[in-house]
């Protein structure tokens, strides 16, 4: 049985494409965002940018202002790049973020590509 979490990372891949082919690479992050997200409600995704993302250290919270960029149906997220290439650094951040989330799956995307295809890469978290 196919896991939720790929046909939702199979839909956001084709919201990637639309978003990439109508703006091009170059902008903001926070364009990307905007658009991604648009595309993947009026899929009918539930989406929400921005998400506040609490660190617990010794059972305290710390409030560092970790944001994820956005979080589809409470079990994807999708961290936005516009960089000139993607780091070792940009995927240990989301796999981080999978595990304080708990959750299994992530796709990394830098838009400031020529090749869009190239550069979506999915983390699991144990998926």
């Amino acid at each position: 049985m196919e896991k939720l979490e790929n046909k939702i990372s199979y839909d956001i891949r084709g919201a990637i494409f639309l978003v990439y082919n109508e703006l091009g690479p170059g902008l903001l992050e926070s364009v990307y965002e905007a658009a991604l997200a648009f595309e993947l409600s009026a899929m009918g995704h539930k989406v929400k940018t921005q998400v506040p993302l609490p660190v617990k250290y010794k059972d305290v919270k710390l409030e560092l202002g970790f944001r994820l960029d956005i979080l589809v149906d409470d079990l994807v997220i999708i961290e936005i790049k516009s960089v000139e290439e993607l780091v070792p650094v940009h995927y240990k951040q989301l796999l981080t973020y999978l595990k304080l989330t708990d959750k299994k799956l992530g796709l990394l995307i830098n838009f400031n590509t020529d090749e869009i295809s190239g550069s979506i890469k999915r983390i699991v978290n144990g998926l």
